[in-house]
This record gives C-alpha cells, sequence and structure tokens, in this order.
C-alpha cells in the first residue's frame, strides 16, 4: 500500500495505537529503554502494519470527534500494553513477600527501570522472568498481540464493553493467587521457623530469640530460594501464559 495525503489521518491513528502500546509494554516501556528508541520502534511497528491494513473512512465531525479518535485509540493501546506489563508485577509482589518474611522488607531500593520502589528478591525476579521474555522469544508474542488487535478491529472500531472491567477485575484476584503460588515455599518454611523459634523461647526463655531468629530465618529463606531456582522456568512459562490469555481477552473484548 502507497502512502497518501488524504490517508494521512488513518496513519496517525495507527501510530496513536502503536506509541500508547509501546509505553506501556514489558520491555519496551522501561526507563533503561532510550524516548527516541520507543518513538522509532513505534514508528517502524506502524509502518508495517500499515502495509498489511485496509484503509477505513473515518467518521467524525470537527476537531472534537478527532480527538475522541486519537483518546480511543491511544487508551487500546495503553490498556493492551498495561495488562501485559501488570504479570510483570506478580513476581515483584511475590518478591515483596518473601523477604517480609526472611527480614528483607526494609531493603528495598529504587529500580529505575519501572520506577518503582522494591526489595531485593523482587528485583531479583522481575530481572530473571525479563531474561526469560527475551530467551524465550515472548516478546514476539508482545508485538504480535498489538499488530494482530488490527485485524480484530480497525482503527475507530473499538468497543468498550462493561465486560472489560470483569476482565481486569478476575485478572487482578489471579494476581494474588499466583504470587502467593510463588511465595508459598518460602512461606512454609519460615512458618515451621516461628513455631520452632516459640517453643525454644518458652523452653528456654534466657535465649533471645529475636537475635537469634533473624539469622536463622533469613539464612533458611536463602536456602529455600536456591532450592526454588530450578522451578523459575515454570513460574515464568505460566506468567507468560496468562500474559497471553489476558491479551486474547483484552482483544476480543475490544472487537465488535
Amino acid at each position: 500500500m502507497t502512502f497518501t495525503i488524504e490517508n494521512m489521518e488513518f496513519y496517525l491513528l495507527v501510530l496513536i495505537r502503536m506509541s500508547g502500546f509501546v509505553m506501556t509494554a514489558p520491555f519496551f516501556s522501561y526507563q533503561a529503554v532510550p524516548t527516541r528508541m520507543k518513538a522509532a520502534v513505534s514508528i517502524m511497528l506502524s509502518i508495517l502494519v500499515i502495509q498489511t491494513l485496509p484503509v477505513v473512512s473515518l467518521s467524525y465531525s470537527g476537531v472534537a470527534g478527532f480527538a475522541v479518535l486519537v483518546l480511543k485509540e491511544l487508551v487500546v493501546g495503553v490498556i493492551l500494553g498495561f495488562m501485559c506489563n501488570l504479570c510483570f508485577y506478580i513476581v515483584s509482589f511475590a518478591g515483596h513477600i518473601m523477604d517480609m518474611e526472611m527480614g528483607l522488607s526494609m531493603a528495598t531500593m529504587f529500580d529505575p527501570s519501572t520506577r518503582m520502589q522494591v526489595t531485593v528478591t523482587g528485583n531479583i525476579y522481575n530481572y530473571f522472568l525479563m531474561l526469560m521474555l527475551l530467551v524465550t522469544n515472548m516478546h514476539y508474542y508482545v508485538i504480535r498481540s498489538i499488530t494482530d488487535s488490527f485485524r480484530y478491529f480497525n482503527v475507530g472500531q473499538a468497543v468498550f464493553r462493561p465486560g472489560l472491567k470483569d476482565i481486569m477485575v478476575d485478572f487482578m484476584a489471579d494476581y494474588f493467587m499466583i504470587a502467593l503460588r510463588i511465595v508459598l515455599p518460602v512461606f512454609c518454611c519460615m512458618l515451621m521457623l516461628n513455631v520452632i523459634l516459640g517453643v525454644l523461647t518458652k523452653a528456654a526463655p534466657q535465649m533471645n530469640m529475636f537475635v537469634v531468629g533473624i539469622q536463622i530465618k533469613l539464612i533458611a529463606g536463602l536456602f529455600v530460594m536456591v532450592l526454588l531456582v530450578q522451578t523459575l522456568p515454570t513460574v515464568s512459562d505460566f506468567i507468560f501464559t496468562q500474559m497471553k490469555d489476558i491479551a486474547s481477552q483484552i482483544i476480543t473484548a475490544f472487537t465488535p
């Protein structure tokens, strides 16, 4: 398809949806990625998508009508990218709970990539999941989710249904359930240690179990995490499956 001035409005709306997605999608939205690179990726993907799209006539009245179309396409891209990126926050939340159990909750840091306060374990899990995203070529699927959205609903054809809210609510419920499943081995180990320390406190009140317990819980927690390293690929695969499901549900909800 050749570029024409008459269809410039259509091209700009494609770029708006793609830009909204790139600014909120995992990996692409990180602060470490330069803004120029984000803009270049958005423009490049828009040009590639335009080659395969049929140009549709846009119906709007005046500047206000076109502004509504721009806002509509921007919201579609932002929601799709944000819901995919929200899957990465699962491991950060799980790592935060682990550090609370092991006594590392005070060792928080500001992650410039995500612009969030993260704990040590949460940061490790987040970078590991990002590594798995690149190694397994899952980032191609993330890009494919936004490009395939144009096949289901073209520019200006997205429909905002009330069911979109239910999809987000259900995902937030799964969000906590998945995080608790990741934390469960460490939580069970810490629970057993608390019971043992409580019994020892009653048996030997003269011992300062508060001082001793911090080191024991930290060592036991790190030992359990070392044992759980082999399960991290399974965890990442499960989260990527959730990412695929939520992307499919969002696209289906927008499809007229």
